[in-house]
């Protein structure tokens, strides 16, 4: 999954596609492991209950271990699977060699890219301290995410007229805090999809 995750910008570029993560594993383990990496800056959906009901349909639950193969499905804006392949539970995936797949399926695609599904607000801002691992992951996936541009990054430590906005937004200096019009979100988790959700693909 690293890997994945720094090459997921070039996903979304070069072959207009969006990378998803999906396992029997609960959302709070995906959250926890997440975590244990620094951050992911792609959805991890969870086939939890019932368990494995989507890698069934795909073929790839393995029912008496409890657990889905490691497969990889390349799938089109109409639905359709173009690829499907696996490395076995415990094999690595290249990724190199995905991306170039992905690349040439959209090449021969006759493929509008989605309508960009909305931007960041004109005074995002992530208030960030250093040293807090869940401000560490919010910047990874800013940085993936190409995001450096669009949003101001504002260190309540360093910068105390930072700790003095955040606290007029919600009465309490506590982060990772992203506010986008006058709003404010704090759980790293559910900022990192707000950013994911906003990225557009092009």
């Amino acid at each position: 999954m690293p890997a994945l995750d720094a090459l997921v910008g070039q996903f979304a570029a070069q072959a207009n596609t969006l990378c998803v993560g999906i396992s029997v594993d609960s959302k709070h383990s995906h959250h926890h492991w997440a975590y244990d990496l620094g951050g992911v800056s792609f959805p991890l959906l969870s086939d939890f209950q019932p368990r494995g009901a989507v890698a069934a349909k795909y073929g790839v639950y393995l029912e008496q271990a409890g657990i889905t193969d490691r497969a990889t499905v390349l799938i089109d804006s109409e639905g359709i699977v173009r690829h499907a392949s696996t490395v076995g539970v415990s094999g690595k995936r290249n990724i190199d060699e995905l991306l170039a797949l992905a690349v040439k399926l959209n090449r021969l695609e006759d493929f509008t890219p989605p309508r960009p599904r909305g931007a960041l607000a004109p005074d995002a801002t992530l208030y960030v301290r250093e040293g807090c691992r869940f401000c560490q992951s919010v910047k990874k996936a800013v940085h993936s995410l190409k995001l450096g541009d669009a949003i101001t990054v504002r260190d309540i430590e360093k910068d105390p007229a930072a700790r003095e906005a955040l606290a007029a937004f919600g009465g309490e200096v506590k982060v990772p805090a992203l506010v986008q019009h006058g709003k404010v979100q704090h759980e790293s988790s559910d900022i990192i999809r707000t950013l994911a959700e906003l990225y557009v693909l092009t």
